[in-house]
């Protein structure tokens, strides 16, 4: 499996403090069966505003280490960046990273308690300018809980959708998890991943909302979730 939102390296943003805790992490997701992970320290969030060269050095030591502890995981570069004027030029001068440092995928964060006004033109002119928003954590954005149709509007534009596996279990609240159940059976789900930020919480697994998402959608519309989808968009493959 694939995890493509995961804040997972040390010391950069409000994920584990130290290269143990991550280390720690990447077995629990090592024994869970994800073999890659997309890191996505928060972004022009107005707290953290790491820089890409920071976030790929970050990276190649994560990985290094990962290597040394003989832990069969491959973690690639990545952000959750939200939703701020200018990002275009942000991505192309490379202030922020896309998805495996493609240029073409990037994790959009929205506001918690609403979704800003222009949004929709915002994803269009993403969009128009070859970059595709993957909007991060829909399930937990207040508006789409009570209307999670909105989200129909901005896929149709280009957006594809994320929800966490947290949200699929029975420790889920239950506002995100009726959202993502809806999201799932309107075919508007595109990728399902951890969102880990300590083993606390929202750990580094996968296979449990694989096994609720499978009993909503099916086996192999489930397994695209966290396989063939994130697989193609790491190789800068749009899934449709």
């Amino acid at each position: 499996m694939i995890d493509i939102h995961a804040h997972i390296l040390p010391a950069i943003d409000d994920g584990p403090e130290t290269i143990e805790e991550s280390i720690e992490i990447c077995k629990v997701a090592a024994n869970d069966g994800i073999k890659k992970i997309v890191a996505t320290p928060h972004s022009k969030n107005g707290v953290y505003e790491t820089k890409s060269v920071e976030i790929i050095k970050a990276v190649d030591v994560l990985n290094t280490q990962l290597l040394v502890n003989k832990i069969d995981i491959d973690i690639l570069p990545g952000a959750e960046i939200h939703i701020c004027e200018g990002l275009v030029e942000n991505i192309e001068n490379g202030d922020v990273l896309t998805i495996n440092n493609g240029g073409k995928f990037i994790l959009l964060e929205l506001p918690f308690v609403f979704v800003p006004p222009g949004t929709d033109k915002f994803i269009f002119n993403l969009k128009s300018n070859g970059i595709i928003p993957i909007i991060a954590h829909a399930e937990r954005i207040t508006t789409f809980q009570r209307k999670p149709e909105l989200l129909d509007q901005l896929v149709k534009i280009g957006a594809r959708v994320q929800i966490n596996a947290h949200c699929l279990t029975k420790r889920a609240i239950p506002g995100e998890k009726k959202c993502a159940e809806w999201l799932l059976k309107n075919r508007l789900v595109h990728f399902i991943a951890s969102d880990v930020h300590s083993l606390n919480g929202r750990p580094p697994i996968l296979s449990k909302a694989l096994e609720t998402a499978t009993r909503i959608v099916g086996e192999e519309a489930a397994r695209a979730l966290v396989f063939r989808n994130p697989e193609l968009i790491i190789n800068g493959l749009d899934i449709y």
